[in-house]
């Protein structure tokens, strides 16, 4: 049975809009300080472990303007373009990156069928509507934080609004020299 990883670049005040330059926000690029050092090899790690990626349409959509285009000599890119892709949208229109697959039906029922589907981790980054959904329905495994030391002020934020309390048990805890501590939870909806 597969596995939900959610890993999220987030700031001091959970804010995880925009890290990778994306248009349209304040801080837009707010982690390229931080591109140097150890904490991204945790990045690339986590990548090349990952057996599917599942994203909301959003995130997909950047992440399919981004990648196909780009070459590493340390295999993330080709990890990226290269591993299954499965996409929470309402929208008909095609998906066009490689192995990418639309998921069909309310997520309470199409990511368990996946979880049973595949063997391994299925990656879910960026993606904040359907990560609030993930966490919301009970549906999250592990949440992995990379945590940056800078407050944003402003911007979407990882946690949902929400009536329900998630309980996390912290798993592991990893910090660089650079202020970048990886947080990885079990959450569970109380």
């Amino acid at each position: 049975m597969g596995k939900i990883v959610v890993t999220e670049f987030v700031s001091l005040d959970m804010v995880m809009e925009a890290p990778g330059g994306e248009p349209g926000y304040a801080h837009t690029g707010w982690v390229f300080p931080y591109q140097e050092g150890d904490q991204m090899k945790f990045k690339l790690d986590e990548t090349l472990a990952a057996d599917v990626l599942l994203l909301g349409r959003r995130t997909y959509e950047s992440f399919a303007g981004a990648w196909p285009e780009r070459e590493d000599d340390q295999g993330f890119a080709d990890k990226m373009n290269e591993m299954p892709k499965y996409v929470v949208t309402s929208s008909t229109e095609p998906l066009e990156w490689n192995n990418s697959t639309a998921l069909d039906g309310p997520i309470e029922e199409s990511v368990p069928k996946l979880k049973e589907q595949i063997d391994g981790e299925i990656l879910v980054a960026g993606s904040r509507t359907l990560v609030h959904a993930l966490l919301l329905a009970g549906l999250v495994d592990e949440l992995r934080l990379m945590v940056f030391p800078v407050i944003l002020g402003s911007g979407g934020r990882v946690f949902p609004e929400s009536a329900d309390k998630i309980d996390l048990e912290l798993k592991d805890d990893r910090r660089y020299e650079s202020g970048v501590q990886v947080l990885t939870y079990h959450p569970t909806v109380a």
